[in-house]
């Protein structure tokens, strides 16, 4: 079951030609679009499903700086200014508010790794406290399990996935974003080795350049034409609960569970670093990349093998550019949710807060994680094909950072100066031999 999404409309006409075109209308393409138009070109924007139907919906709502890899913590701070920015743009809520992210720990050594990092960050202008169990126990008076402290980052936020991504659209169109939705892009037309058009299901749009924002559809996108970009899929779900006493009004992360308050006055609900991995073809062809980054997860992860490993063997990735390509097939991906995980959640949610006995589940989804081996995303230009650029595998931290990664994404594309520094983030890494690992500290 997918999650309550405010829905827009498309654009009637498809444009022949534009300075740019995007492919995803994700959090990350409708804020790169945004950017983009900003800059006073003329933007396409083609889904194949509806604007935020997939993982931009289905995430848990953070939008935090606490906790990122020391290579994300720059975007992440600009990417608070944008949602300010942005949602005031577009005239239109979309969910975000300051209301701090906390985490919770019983682990001594976790708390110190919390300390490391809390210095680094501050080094980086994001400040973050580190509480004592006292300080602890008085934010969560209610609260019965037994902390040795806590790390708070009182200038994150919070967004509404169901709201943000639409609200973001209504922002880009106010700037001259076409939007087309049920759109699917099939491929890339090429003329003298750079990119000349994006074939479309309902047409072809000649430009110069391409920005492929297609989350989970990436990879498949990319070796249609001969380009390697190792990404692994891993299946997660999330609930929400019915209205219940505010017992934060941010986000809170423990070793177990992880909320996020709603608007509506229930919980975004999830239990930490649990998901499925979907093994697929490209998987095993890229197995040796993404082994570290397995032996660092497995404790939380399942493995799933079934029809689609077959569907996709099946499939290919040489389809014909005037047929119905695999975007067509499955317009939206809308995995089950892992329900063992859904009660799992809700049990510790209540055993640890005994006056949110009464909550119930309102509604569960699954949603589909893209992730780069080393946990960081790809905001880059593909130098194997010029005019082409990705801004992908974005391993979950997508939402939060999506306004910022829009705008980077935009600035790489138009050759303007970065928001910040581009090289964490080059496709190059990916391709080139070196050994990636995991960098996400938590």
């Amino acid at each position: 079951m997918s999650p309550p999404l405010n829905r827009i409309n498309s654009d009637e006409r498809l444009p022949g030609q534009a300075d740019v075109v995007v492919i995803g209308g994700g959090v990350i393409g409708v804020s790169a679009a945004y950017h983009l138009a900003k800059k006073g070109l003329s933007v396409a924007l083609v889904e194949k499903g509806h604007v935020g139907g997939e993982q931009s919906s289905r995430n848990w709502g953070w939008c935090r700086q606490q906790g990122r890899a020391r290579e994300e913590i720059p975007l992440a701070r600009e990417a608070l200014l944008l949602w300010e920015d942005m949602q005031n743009d577009a005239g239109v809520d979309a969910g975000f508010r300051r209301t701090g992210v906390l985490f919770l720990t019983k682990s001594k050594d976790e708390l110190a790794s919390w300390e490391r990092w809390a210095a680094v960050a501050r080094e980086m202008q994001v400040h973050s406290t580190v509480l004592t169990p006292a300080e602890v126990a008085e934010r969560m008076p209610g609260n019965t399990d037994k902390w040795v402290g806590g790390l708070h980052t009182p200038s994150d936020g919070r967004a509404e996935p169901s709201m943000a991504v639409p609200a973001l659209a209504a922002a880009a169109r106010k700037h001259g974003v076409t939007i087309h939705q049920g759109c699917a892009a099939r491929g890339l037309e090429t003329t003298g080795g750079r990119v000349s058009a994006v074939v479309t299901e309902k047409g072809t749009i000649r430009t110069q350049a391409v920005l492929l924002s297609g989350g989970a559809w990436s990879s498949l996108f990319c070796r249609r034409h001969g380009i390697e970009l190792p990404i692994g899929l891993v299946n997660a779900t999330a609930c929400r609960t019915t209205p219940a006493p505010e017992i934060t009004s941010g986000a809170l992360g423990t070793d177990l569970y992880c909320i996020r308050r709603r608007l509506d006055g229930g919980f975004t609900l999830a239990l930490r670093n649990r998901g499925t991995v979907e093994l697929s073809p490209d998987l095993f062809r890229y197995a040796r990349t993404f082994w570290p980054t397995y032996q660092h997860r497995k404790g939380g992860l399942k493995l799933s093998f079934g029809k689609s490993f077959f569907d996709q063997i099946m499939r290919g990735t040489n389809w014909s550019l005037d047929k119905p390509s695999p975007f067509e097939t499955e317009r939206v991906r809308d995995p089950e949710p892992d329900m063992s995980l859904v009660n799992a959640a809700l049990a510790s949610l209540i055993k640890a807060n005994p006056e949110l006995k009464d909550i119930e589940i309102a509604e569960a989804w699954g949603g589909t994680i893209d992730c780069t081996p080393d946990t960081i995303p790809v905001i880059s230009p593909v130098d194997a094909l010029p005019g082409f650029f990705l801004a992908t595998g974005f391993s979950g931290h997508g939402f939060g950072i999506g306004p910022a990664a829009g705008k980077l994404a935009a600035d790489i594309v138009t050759g303007a100066t970065p928001l910040v520094d581009p090289a964490p983030y080059s496709h190059k890494r990916m391709i080139d031999g070196r050994r990636l690992a995991p960098v996400s500290p938590f």
